[in-house]
């Protein structure tokens, strides 16, 4: 009976595309390329499309400080993008940006279906605005304590914490990242995504067997809480699509970005024959979707897009898998540790099917956070591929290059081990669909263990010399070469580079699920060449000192783009010849007051050691006039005067800090007195 194909579409989360990838991030791809492998090796026809998240404050605060446009910034990250993902062989159908005409047509599109149902609704709100850069804040542009769970530099959507979402005017002690002042509320018109509308649709959509259990759980506690509107339009200036009959106002990242796996597909089908749009993507579709994401996004993929998606008439995903956060050597990432390590670091060091396969024994099916123990991770690899899986190959290939002219024998020595390593295969296709890869790999390994102890028991190296055990030598390596094909049938998924050289020895067309069935008897192999080399420790330890060098030398000259440093970048040297001609002094602040018609002024009236002077200090929204009056400070006694629309100012006093209330007069120790020079 022929087994009916099944139609697949596949995403991963789209990566940001304000930076570099690195090991956190490649786990979710590597488990998703491993996924996508296992249907493709099955013979269904699976999908997988990803795209650069290219929208948002953040972008374009790092193209700011990269001195370049938003649409330079995120190309020029693409190709990085692109480059690292195809060096550890994840195998996207398409790859494409959210900054697209397809994703502007559907987001569009989504956004009116929605609207003319009623689903989305504008009203008037309090939203944070920076006074001293006089713009609304959007909310990557303000950070706070959470209000939730009170975990401090928390931006102002969401917490990376707690996972909680909320409106920026909820953050306690908010800031701006732009300038460093705090915000102040102002009204603004927005729009919202009538959530509360799906309320009973998701209450039922979530426990439908869509979502792994512990992640039903935790979107439970948002459902029982009651559902919010969710502000779907933010105020410019901000990167993205402009709202077509809202204009000024922009949708948010969070609209248009899940909508990129969409607008990657149709990129896709508009490219190929094969693919339909609609096929995949229509209401009641036959067809199955799935995302891999991390657990910190569920809320987005859990609630808003679904309720989305069926309020625009498209099918919802049959499946959303989440996964945890990887840790290295047991500990969060870290830059000062070398372990926070770019996929390009890794990738100049160590073979890229030394992780997947690390990463792979390490996933399962829950969310459970993974450690890359490095010590474990080599010795793993050494353990597993080189000493057990590679060696079974190597170790027969040789007899059978020397004695039997490459040419494998026409009966099979040991029909019910054979037979054993044929059954298995159910049962790691199960592990493998269900998403336990360790699972399956831990059946492959003791497989791999069954198969050394058949070449041990046999001792071909023994039998070689005895002209009348011919036969048996050739028997035994022929059925070792067997079983190690079934098992890079097992393995080709995770290790899709090695399998290729495997089938170049083998000397066969690529292998399928199907082939484990049908040995290989009076075959000609090609001349066998190592398949993988042991991971050695020093290589491991060269890849974290230069991770280290690379966060020392990236902290140098490039500040935090969130940071309000970065807007205030430290100027050209000086030589110290024109240093010393900077007469700083003592003074004391006499006077203090207000300055009419000014936003930022205080005006001062200094004591310079028996000289008055008049100046005009931006110092307004930290300090009250009457705090200052009697204070000793630092001034530029010899700067030219400067004539403003107030008066004269004579000097300058100097001040510290980002900005808004965290500025900070110089105070000299005691000890000091108005006139002295400092030194």
């Amino acid at each position: 009976m022929s087994r009916t194909t099944r139609d697949i579409l596949v995403t991963s989360a789209l990566p940001y595309a304000n930076g570099p990838i690195h090991l956190g991030h490649m786990l979710e791809y590597i488990q998703t390329d491993i996924w996508v492998r296992y249907q493709k090796v099955r013979g269904e026809n699976c999908t997988y499309v990803c795209a650069d998240d290219a929208h948002g404050a953040a972008i374009m605060l790092k193209a700011e400080q990269m001195g370049l446009t938003p649409e330079q910034q995120i190309a020029n990250v693409q190709k990085e993008h692109e480059r690292d993902f195809a060096g550890f062989h994840v195998e996207f159908d398409n790859f494409h940006s959210t900054h697209s005409d397809e994703n502007r047509d559907l987001s569009t599109l989504i956004y009116e279906r929605n609207r003319d149902k009623g689903y989305v609704v504008n009203r008037e709100i309090t939203q944070l605005f920076d006074p001293e850069k006089e713009m609304f804040l959007a909310d990557r542009f303000v950070k706070g304590t959470c209000p939730k769970c009170d975990a401090e530099d928390q931006y102002g959507d969401n917490c990376e914490v707690c996972s909680a979402t909320y409106a920026a005017t909820e953050l306690k002690n908010p800031h701006s990242t732009v300038s460093g002042a705090t915000p102040i509320e102002k009204p603004t018109t927005q729009l919202f995504f009538d959530l509360p509308q799906f309320q009973s649709m998701l209450e039922e959509w979530t426990r439908s067997g869509t979502l792994q259990e512990g992640i039903a759980n935790k979107l439970s506690e948002w459902l029982e809480a009651g559902l919010q509107q969710w502000d779907i339009s933010r105020e410019a200036p901000y990167f993205g699509f402009e709202i077509p009959d809202f204009p000024g106002k922009y949708f948010y990242v969070w609209l248009d970005a899940p909508i990129g796996y969409m607008a990657s597909f149709k990129n896709l089908c508009d490219r190929r024959e094969d693919l339909d749009f609609d096929h995949y993507w229509k209401k009641d579709s036959s067809t199955e979707l799935y995302h891999f994401i991390g657990k910190d996004i569920i809320n987005f993929h859990g609630l808003f897009w679904p309720a989305m998606l069926t309020g625009a008439d498209f099918r919802t995903p049959t499946g959303i898998y989440a996964h945890g956060f990887v840790t290295v050597n047991g500990q969060k990432m870290s830059k000062s540790r070398g372990t926070f390590i770019k996929a390009e670091t890794y990738l100049r060091h160590l073979n890229p099917e030394y992780l997947r396969y690390y990463y792979g024994v390490k996933l399962g099916n829950r969310i459970d956070d993974i450690d890359l123990n490095l010590e474990d991770f080599a010795q793993r690899v050494n353990s597993d591929l080189v000493n057990k899986l590679v060696n079974i190959a190597s170790r027969c290939a040789g007899f059978i290059k020397k004695k039997f002219d490459n040419t494998l024998s026409s009966t099979v020595s040991a029909p019910d081990l054979l037979k054993e390593f044929q059954d298995a295969g159910d049962d790691i296709a199960s592990f493998y669909e269900n998403r336990e890869f360790g699972q399956a790999l831990r059946l492959i390994m003791s497989l791999a263990d069954k198969a050394n102890q058949y070449i041990d028991e046999e001792k071909p190296w023994v039998y070689i010399k005895d002209q009348e055990k011919q036969e048996q030598v050739k028997d035994t390596c022929s059925m070792g070469i067997n079983l190690f094909r079934i098992l890079m049938i097992y393995m080709k998924p995770i290790l899709p580079i090695m399998a290729s050289d495997a089938e170049a020895f083998l000397n066969i067309s690529p292998l399928t699920w199907d082939d484990k069935d049908q040995p290989l008897l009076d075959h000609t192999v090609n001349k066998f060449k190592p398949l993988m080399q042991r991971v050695e420790m020093d290589k491991v330890n060269a890849m974290v000192e230069e991770s280290k060098a690379e966060a020392a030398a990236a902290a140098k000259p490039v500040l935090d783009p969130n940071s309000p440093l970065a807007q205030e970048p430290i100027a050209d040297e000086i030589s110290f010849d024109d240093f010393v001609k900077i007469d700083l002094r003592i003074v004391k602040i006499i006077k203090a007051e207000h300055v009419k018609g000014a936003n930022k002024l205080l005006q001062l009236t200094l004591d310079l050691g028996g000289e008055e002077r008049n100046v005009f200090a931006g110092i307004k929204s930290a300090y009250k006039p009457e705090d200052l009056e009697g204070k000793l400070t630092v001034m530029v006694a010899n700067l030219a005067p400067r004539k403003m629309k107030f008066g004269m100012s004579e000097g300058m006093v100097l001040a510290a800090g980002p900005g808004g209330d965290d500025l900070y007069v110089l105070s000299p120790d005691s000890g000091a007195v108005p006139g002295m020079r400092v030194k």
